[in-house]
């Protein structure tokens, strides 16, 4: 029987298949390589897309934060003017009430009666004075209790004057000190009469 030595053929086949599986085994290296260049280069331009857009966006959010600041400001100088006007309208609408307390200053003041000083804080006012007798401090503080525009007249202090008791003649005069309150006509007393 005749021998046939297959080896050869064998050996020939075993080398082809190892070709053939390293040039499949570069190509699939290759694609995979082209693969991971793609999705790299893909991800890359979508950072990149996402920076510029976060950029424009932090470049809008700036520009929107400098106008809240000056939206804040604006309504900062709007409150200060806003309470300005109020300030001038409560002025102007007080300018006539500083006449009619002066001219009730004059027209309430009894004879043998004076003032040496008037204060006022708010609608309170404090008066110092000069009186011949304690009966003209009382009939001072009636005509005051009597004003439409003066109420709530209450004597602090009446002290006698020796001083002045010389050189007015003998008379005895009496300094004094009131608290009263200034009120518009119409408007209810705040604390109650006093006298």
């Amino acid at each position: 029987m005749p021998h046939i030595n297959l080896l050869p053929w064998r050996e020939e086949l075993r080398k082809r298949r190892q070709q053939e599986f390293s040039i499949l085994a570069g190509v699939a290296v290759v694609l995979m390589l082209g693969v991971i260049a793609i999705v790299h280069v893909q991800f890359n331009g979508m950072l990149d897309y996402q920076q510029q857009r976060n950029a424009f966006l932090e470049q809008h959010i700036a520009q929107l934060n400098k106008k809240i600041l000056e939206i804040k400001n604006l309504d900062g100088e709007k409150s200060r003017l806003l309470a300005r006007m109020e300030i001038i309208q409560e002025l102007q609408a007080s300018r006539p009430e500083v006449v009619h307390l002066f001219d009730e200053m004059v027209t309430t003041l009894p004879d043998g009666t004076y003032y040496t000083k008037l204060s006022q804080k708010a609608n309170k006012l404090s008066l110092d004075g000069v009186a011949q007798s304690n009966a003209r401090v009382s009939s001072l503080m009636r005509t005051l209790e009597g004003s439409d525009w003066l109420k709530n007249s209450e004597l602090v202090e009446i002290t006698a004057d020796s001083k002045n008791s010389g050189a007015s003649g003998g008379l005895r005069m009496s300094n004094f000190k009131l608290r009263i309150q200034q009120s518009k006509p119409g408007t209810p007393n705040e604390g109650g009469e006093s006298g």
